[in-house]
């Protein structure tokens, strides 16, 4: 029994009907028609949820980029023009620039959390050498880090004390990781040198 909705397409390309179908109804999306949307919505609801999770690969963040691709659709449909393209491509566009929009807004405010992590745990090493040299009995191995340039202990600390790949380091201290391999062997060198004075 018809619903008198379109079919939803199994491809963005879709037969000739259905995308003459789609490419009316976001016309009259484009003219404020809500009963289109509701039939454009129900048409590419699932093909753009599918898009959006195989960029996002997480359940809630793709949840909310599919209503945010639903939301620009009703907005922006005045753009689409159907000599460049079909709907469902047009629509499919747009959820895929969200989807990366969105993966890019994460890893970025992912970097930018561990690097103010890491410089708030870098912040009072000065304080803590000094409480460990007081009170701790590898005393000498922070006494010798602190005779380092401040360049080599932040590299020295991080990579053996912090666990951080070569990478991460160069990442957190914002430099090339070959400037940082080269500070972690004169550190480390440094460090044994000192050691060996010190024992």
């Amino acid at each position: 029994m018809s619903t008198g909705r379109p079919s939803r397409p199994r491809s963005p390309s879709g037969s000739p009907q259905v995308r003459a179908e789609l490419d009316e109804l976001l016309s009259r999306v484009a003219a404020g028609d809500p009963d289109a949307f509701a039939r454009l919505y129900d048409a590419v609801s699932r093909p753009v949820a599918g898009l959006v999770t195989s960029v996002v690969r997480d359940a809630a963040q793709s949840e909310e980029v599919v209503q945010e691709v639903l939301v620009e659709v009703w907005r922006t449909a005045g753009r689409f023009r159907p000599d460049r393209g079909s709907a469902m491509s047009w629509v499919l566009t747009v959820a895929h620039r969200r989807a990366v929009d969105r993966v890019r807004s994460v890893r970025a405010q992912g970097e930018r959390e561990r690097r103010n992590a890491v410089r708030e745990w870098l912040r009072p090493f000065d304080e803590v050498a000094e409480e460990v040299e007081q009170h701790l009995e590898h005393e000498q191995v922070w006494r010798c880090l602190g005779a380092l340039s401040r360049a080599q202990r932040e590299s020295v600390v991080l990579a053996y004390y912090g666990g951080l790949t070569y990478r991460e380091v160069a990442a957190a201290l914002e430099e090339p990781v070959g400037t940082v391999k080269a500070r972690l062997r004169q550190g480390l060198r440094l460090l044994g040198e000192c050691l060996e004075n010190t024992g």
